[in-house]
């Protein structure tokens, strides 16, 4: 089956993308800096405790910006799917209105009975049905109430 024309689903991320590698190459930095400054010193300074900081802060933003990217762009296809859904739906039951004559493969949906199809007149024990319950309010073939 050849694929639909229609249009890619909407993908977040060209600015979250921008972010999440921008934390990357800021942790990268603070390692590699902080490793030059351990192999230099003997001593622990403030410049590494800096590094050592910052490596860790920058570490973990960009893992959590690239979370939030890949659960933002799982969220947008199943969107774009549960549009396409609501879509087909709705297509069919617009075709299952116009072909109910013709046997297919939607059903159609249900509909009332003309008024002179239904049966007015029932036993005391029978049970009545919400539609004829309102038709009993509005003044239909008398009281049914006792």
């Amino acid at each position: 089956m050849a694929e639909s024309s229609r249009p890619l689903p909407h993908r977040p991320g060209a600015v979250s993308l921008f972010f999440v590698a921008k934390a990357a190459v800021f942790a990268a930095a603070f390692w590699i800096w902080l490793l030059v400054l351990v192999l230099d010193g003997d001593q622990a300074t403030g410049a590494e405790v800096f590094a050592a900081t910052g490596a860790i802060t920058t570490t973990l933003v960009s893992v959590v910006l690239g979370a939030r990217l890949a659960l933002q762009r799982n969220a947008a296809e199943r969107h774009a799917e549960l549009k396409k859904l609501l879509v087909d739906i709705s297509w069919n039951a617009f075709t299952a209105a116009g072909n109910s004559e013709a046997p297919g493969k939607v059903v159609p949906f249900p509909t009332l009975p003309a008024d002179h199809d239904r049966v007015p007149e029932r036993g005391p024990g029978e049970r009545v049905s919400a539609f004829d319950r309102g038709r009993a309010d509005r003044g239909g073939s008398g009281d049914r109430r006792r």
